[in-house]
């Protein structure tokens, strides 16, 4: 689809009558359930008159009716005249009143789309004969939205839906203004939600939450801060310094050595020395040294009082001197709205806490920290080793963590438990971190939920990173993908996730088993990286260098699939990634790409890696939509569970 600005009014247009006709839709759908319930009939004989009238009806018009599912398809397809369109979009209104009032099921969700999409192909219709610009498929899909916009009162999801089931970002102006248009044409018309009135004519009323405002007294710093910091190193120059500011909003950045907080510098202090010293000036003699900071468990109002006092925008946040977050003004409101509003609150019966029963501690010496959750002693030798390998690499120390978890009938905190295996387990990450002289914490925590504590552990520790197994056994539950843990920390844990699926094999098994400290890592020797240009291919890329050295890869094949009817692929983001890994690998692995023409990602992968028998594949957690995973399917979870070889799946900290 294409979008020019002169078809603005037209997209206006389409708004207001989609408002005006799903008003009346509203009204008419009340209107149904009022003269059915005055009719005094049992629910079989509503459903068989409301059948009758519609068979009828339908028996009447032409054999594309006949279909139901395919009406809308129909429609978008654009090859149905302006006079099918109006009979269509007037006997889908009347017949969705008469059926829905019976108490029939159906929904009203697919009967919204069906007349959005023929309202907006008929205004699609005359703006292509007044100005030959758009074309009416376009308005199809934006009437689309509009009509459920305007029928559900929810112009936001209404916009998500349409664009996930098209991905056409030329779609997003016009899905907005039609959406928010007719949005507001009905709600002026007639208040709240047609499922909120249905609701409340069987005696059902949204709750009113009170809120208790004290509860912003509990409030700490680390509840409110930002986690993801951007920072300039101390050795930056002054001109390094200003290209960065003038590619950022901000205003300040601390400045880190060594992970340790030594000042910070802002947009004044560039401006006073920018014309007296030299673009070559480290930015350490221009910053403010030692700047006021506020410890991660410091309460809201010391933090408000820091920022009062000394008049300050900005204010770091500490543990031991490592900087583990920042707060602004903007964030302190954002938390209290967020409290005031009730969005933290919980439906439902929450877990308790998980209680730590066993703790060891090494120097805190280390720039970020990498949480390493132990649970099966044949993975956990090379589990170790690769946290070793990235924090070396990145100056991380390694917290591993042994969750026991209980039934919810008792509590952590007075639950008795043997931790003789779990320490036995968590001794082996010891013992390698005096072997590497790296520091090495550990911890024993029971919980009712796994995840839970691990999220707990993560915010806590202030944990830049998370290093776990996974068996990549099926899911239970059709909701689940890769499993309950794991997708709770895919969609919650704030910091880079990477998962490690080892093969099933009985070999393989075997010789998890008699390594020493992940020794299986050297057998990995020919590695697929398929890439697909998003921040999480980005993320994995970071860390092959890491890995493929540590394994002293041989060879190393970046792929990435086309679609066969996408035209002339575009090799960018294969060329960028095979290149980078060429500078970092070089001398170590012989680096090459494998662009592939499939319509089906995942089994392109998956043929690719079987046939060339990849001893590991690295691959990007998807950022799909929740829609198009159901149409589709996860890709990575796919690759993962198709092959036979170790999976490395890295998903970047969320923002």
């Amino acid at each position: 689809s294409t979008f020019d600005a002169r078809e603005i009014p037209f997209y206006l247009l389409l708004g207001v009558l989609a408002g005006l006709l799903a008003a009346l839709f509203n009204q008419g759908i009340l209107a149904s359930l009022n003269f059915y319930d005055r009719l005094k009939l049992s629910l079989p004989l509503r459903i068989g008159i409301a059948g009758m009238l519609s068979g009828c009806i339908v028996a009447l018009l032409p054999k594309q009716f006949h279909n139901n599912s395919g009406l809308r398809e129909l429609l978008l397809s654009g090859n149905v005249g302006w006079k099918f369109t109006c009979l269509a979009f007037l006997v889908y209104f009347l017949l969705t009143i008469i059926a829905y009032g019976s108490g029939a099921p159906g929904g009203l969700f697919h009967p919204s789309l069906v007349l959005g999409s023929a309202l907006g192909y008929l205004v699609g219709i005359g703006e292509y004969h007044l100005l030959g610009l758009g074309v009416p498929i376009t308005y199809a899909l934006a009437g689309m939205g509009a009509f459920f916009s305007a029928v559900s009162k929810v112009p936001i999801t209404a916009i998500v839906i349409v664009f996930e089931m098209t991905t056409d970002f030329n779609l997003v102006l016009p899905l907005m203004i039609t959406c928010v248009v007719s949005y507001l044409v009905a709600d002026q018309l007639a208040k709240g939600s047609l499922y909120q009135r249905l609701l409340e004519r069987k005696g059902y009323s949204l709750p009113q939450v009170k809120v208790d405002k004290r509860t912003l007294v509990g409030l700490k710093a680390s509840d409110i801060m930002q986690r993801r910091v951007e920072t300039l190193g101390s050795q930056m120059t002054l001109d390094q310094a200003i290209q960065t500011f003038s590619n950022s909003s901000h205003r300040g950045f601390p400045v880190v050595a060594q992970g340790k907080l030594v000042g910070i510098i802002t947009q004044e202090d560039i401006a006073k020395n920018r014309d007296q010293l030299p673009g070559n000036t480290p930015i350490k003699e221009v910053m403010t040294p030692q700047p006021i900071t506020v410890r991660h468990n410091d309460t809201l109002s010391h933090v408000l009082y820091i920022l009062n006092r000394y008049k300050l925008n900005r204010l770091p946040v500490i543990e031991s001197r490592k900087l583990v977050g920042i707060i602004t003004f903007s964030d302190i409101i954002r938390a209290e709205a967020n409290q005031l509003s009730g969005e933290k609150e919980q439906l439902g019966p929450s877990p308790d806490p998980s209680y730590g029963v066993y703790y060891t501690r090494a120097p805190a010496t280390g720039s970020g920290r990498m949480l390493v959750p132990l649970a099966n002693p044949q993975s956990a030798p090379v589990l170790l080793e690769i946290a070793a390998a990235i924090g070396r690499d990145r100056d991380y120390e390694i917290e591993c963590l042994q969750v026991i978890p209980i039934s919810r009938s008792s509590s952590p905190a007075q639950t008795a438990v043997d931790t003789t295996k779990s320490r036995r387990l968590l001794r082996q990450a010891e013992r390698l971190g005096r072997r590497l002289e790296m520091p090495v914490h550990t911890q024993i925590r029971i919980s009712h939920d796994t995840a839970q504590a691990i999220l707990e552990t993560i915010k806590q520790r202030h944990i830049n990173l998370i290093l776990m197994g996974w068996k990549g056994a099926p899911s239970n539950s059709p909701n689940q993908i890769f499993g309950n843990i794991i997708d709770t920390l895919i969609r919650q844990a704030p910091c880079d996730l990477v998962l490690l699926k080892l093969p099933q094999g009985k070999e393989v098994i075997e010789d998890v088993k008699s390594s020493k400290y992940g020794s299986l890592a050297k057998t990995w020797k020919r590695w697929l990286i398929p890439i697909a240009g998003g921040p999480n291919s980005r993320r994995a890329l970071q860390l092959i260098p890491i890995l493929a050295t540590l394994a002293k890869a041989e060879q190393i094949v970046v792929t990435q699939v086309f679609n066969p009817q996408a035209g002339e692929p575009v090799m960018t983001s294969l060329e960028k990634a095979t290149y980078f890994l060429r500078q970092q690998l070089k001398g170590i692995s012989n680096v090459v790409s494998i662009p592939i023409r499939s319509y089906s990602v995942s089994d392109a992968l998956i043929r690719l890696a079987k046939a060339h028998k990849y001893d590991v594949v690295v691959i990007g957690a998807s950022r799909e939509g929740l829609l198009e995973q159901a149409i589709h399917g996860n890709i990575p979870e796919a690759i993962a569970r198709g092959v036979d070889s170790t999976v490395i799946l890295v998903r970047e900290a969320l923002h």
